[in-house]
């Protein structure tokens, strides 16, 4: 089983949207999903607005349609976008 290294970008759908719940909610899906070893960082956008960078392996023969419909899902997120998709090794 091969493992990729993937970053997805999270987009609140305002700059009021509860980060915290949504980096909660965002790392409990996603485990749920078969991620593993998840880490978000916060990324200044414009006019207050934030987007999550998420970082995570994910088992490579899995669609990567489920993640970005399951991050898309949670409350307050605009949009989720896969932004790397790389093959892992070691």
């Amino acid at each position: 089983m091969s493992v990729v290294a993937v970053i997805a970008k999270v987009m609140p759908a305002s700059p009021e949207a509860d980060l915290e719940k949504i980096k909660q909610e965002a790392s409990k899906e996603l485990e749920a999903k078969g991620a593993q070893n998840i880490s978000i960082e916060e990324q200044p956008v414009a006019f207050g607005l934030k987007a999550l960078m998420i970082k995570f392996a994910w088992p490579e023969e899995k669609e990567t349609e489920i993640i970005e419909s399951t991050l898309s899902k949670i409350e307050n997120v605009s949009s989720a976008t896969i932004e790397d998709y790389r093959r892992a090794f070691g």
